[in-house]
């Protein structure tokens, strides 16, 4: 991907005006800063109009900026390191507005996601859940905080569901040496990429199970492993990413395996509220609120 893009500039080179000249050296020299900057800000930050640089995005062959712009953040997705990451999301956001720009952006990914997830993988995903031997589900850093929640959830619905324990290659191995076609392994992972989700999946895959990956692109090293591919737009807060969209999925996942199991789900949660209300679980409020 990227050495398509920047060869396509190499070789279009000599027929770019000065402007695009301009354009094209700071992509080549800067793409991981140029792409998250907006037509208009990479115009001013090499010194041409905001018409340009769309000009320039057109004399690539693409429809317009935005179609450069997610080529630019495909290429380098999986391959900032934390202090770039830092560096780039910093001149995103800003100092004054952090508040805004960031919950605008996570809006925007959930608009993205909702756009780009195939309906066929979430109900063939949905389908092979619901009827699956066992349920294994692996996310590792700071996937592992979506991989816990809906093996939280999952857990409330089903009594087959297996969270791996990432510690070490082997033990998760180990963890799935009883997998067959008759399971499903879900894997989570966005940039940068855990090998070994990447290794566990492969495993699956090679066991002939239902491999469903929830990460960010087809061009994701997890969809070359999987059955169907459930894709949800992350990106990077600082140097913490961001799961908004990630998260909003897995909650659409885990309703629509919920649907499926109703009658189930609902004797589930009315012995569950008997045992809440006996072993006093939840805070009572009184009838003020408080």
């Amino acid at each position: 991907m990227s050495n398509h893009l920047l060869n396509r500039i190499e070789s279009l080179l000599p027929t770019f005006s000065k402007g695009q000249r301009l354009i094209a050296q700071y992509i080549t020299e800067h793409y991981d800063k140029a792409a998250f900057m907006t037509a208009s800000k990479l115009g001013s930050t090499v010194g041409v109009s905001e018409s340009t640089v769309v000009r320039f995005a057109a004399e690539l062959g693409f429809e317009g900026y935005p179609q450069l712009q997610k080529a630019m953040q495909e290429m380098i997705r999986a391959k900032l390191t934390t202090l770039q990451r830092m560096e780039v999301s910093n001149n995103r956001i800003g100092e004054d507005v952090i508040l805004e720009n960031v919950l605008n952006q996570d809006i925007e990914k959930i608009k993205r996601t909702l756009e780009e997830t195939s309906r066929e993988d979430f109900d063939k995903a949905v389908n092979a859940i619901s009827e699956a031997r066992n349920i294994y589900i692996i996310g590792v850093r700071s996937s592992q905080a979506l991989a816990t929640f809906l093996g939280y959830n999952f857990n409330l619905i089903f009594d087959n569901i297996h969270e791996i324990g990432a510690n070490s290659e082997t033990s998760i191995f180990e963890q799935m040496i009883r997998l067959n076609e008759k399971d499903v392994v879900i894997g989570i992972s966005f940039p940068r990429y855990s090998r070994r989700v990447v290794r566990a999946l492969r495993f699956a895959h090679d066991r002939k199970a239902m491999v469903i990956a929830i990460t960010d692109s087809s061009q994701s090293p997890l969809a070359q492993y999987s059955n169907c591919m459930l894709q949800a737009r992350s990106d990077m807060v600082s140097f913490a990413d961001s799961l908004v969209a990630p998260l909003s999925l897995i909650n659409a996942l885990i309703a629509g395996v919920a649907m499926k199991h109703k009658d189930s789900v609902t004797r589930t949660f009315n012995e569950l509220e008997h045992i809440w209300e006996e072993y006093q679980v939840y805070e009572k409020l009184d009838e003020s609120g408080y």
